[in-house]
């Protein structure tokens, strides 16, 4: 199953830097493991937002949601999903 899925990043400014930069760390090493999985094809940055826009390729619902709360900046995080479906158009 498909989903293109919008993150929103907001940490709040009174976590001390260090945290935040360890939080991002873990975050850029969580995000490259899932994507050499296979499970998150697509990943871009939206122009003026500290936010992405994702396209995960998992089995289920509850897979997604399982990927997407181990992510360290979860708890940060407003998320969007929208499932995707094949278009009768596309020549892909």
């Amino acid at each position: 199953m498909l989903y293109c899925v919008k993150m929103d990043v907001n940490i709040p400014r009174d976590i001390p830097s260090e945290e935040v930069e360890a939080i991002k760390a873990a975050e850029k090493a969580r995000a490259t493991d899932i994507q050499r999985s296979g499970k998150w094809p697509h990943l871009w940055r939206v122009v003026g937002q500290y936010s992405n826009i994702s396209v995960f390729d998992v089995e289920s619902n509850d897979e997604l949601h399982a990927l997407l709360s181990s992510l360290p900046l979860f708890p940060f995080m407003t998320i969007q999903v929208t499932p995707l479906a094949k278009h009768p158009s596309s020549i892909a």
